[in-house]
């Protein structure tokens, strides 16, 4: 069911019509975002935190966390720059109850990569990767733009459920044209 005012969410065999090749491959790459980024950046990758807190999350959010709408998580809004160019923007959350005793603080993360830590946990399990043209007005106001693709995929482990999107910018785009070898 379509959820008011949020994007369809697609798995790759529902996407018509598909993008061109290299974006595919961004898209649904199952690897570490943040290793990508940072061989193209020639480790020049950082993470800028834009917003962290405990806020009502998204209809389409509480949907793919199995969650009530209107329920409350961990909100964590960050960039992912490539020599200090914003090249995705990434918001990633959790369930209130779900964090609560867990033992992942992602309150504590600052500067670093949430996505690193849940590579490094091989308890997670990753679900499929989904994505769609991510809503403009959900996007920081320096970043707004029409027809932007994210993805976002659920991380579990045990009771604990990350919901982790990540939108593609278009500077993103530029470096790839510029390094497609380090792609």
């Amino acid at each position: 069911m379509q959820l008011k005012n949020a994007p369809l969410w697609r798995l790759q065999s529902h996407l018509t019509p598909l993008p061109d090749t290299s974006t595919l491959d961004w898209l649904f790459d199952e690897g570490s975002l943040t290793r990508r980024l940072t061989r193209l950046s020639d480790d020049g990758f950082s993470v800028t935190p834009l917003f962290e807190g405990w806020q009502t999350l998204r209809d389409d959010e509480c949907a793919a966390l199995d969650l009530a709408e209107g329920s409350e998580g961990w909100v964590r809004e960050v960039y992912l720059r490539g020599h200090g160019e914003a090249w995705v923007f990434a918001r990633s959350v959790a369930s209130r109850s779900a964090l609560q005793g867990d033992g992942l603080h992602m309150d504590e993360l600052g500067s670093r990569s949430l996505g690193e830590l849940l590579f490094c946990d091989h308890a997670f399990q990753r679900r499929a990767i989904e994505v769609c043209h991510y809503p403009e007005h959900w996007l920081p106001e320096d970043s707004r733009a029409n027809g932007l693709w994210g993805r976002r995929s659920r991380f579990d482990r045990g009771a604990l459920s990350v919901l982790v999107a990540e939108i593609f910018l278009p500077t993103l785009w530029e470096a790839v044209r510029a390094r497609p070898e380090n792609c």
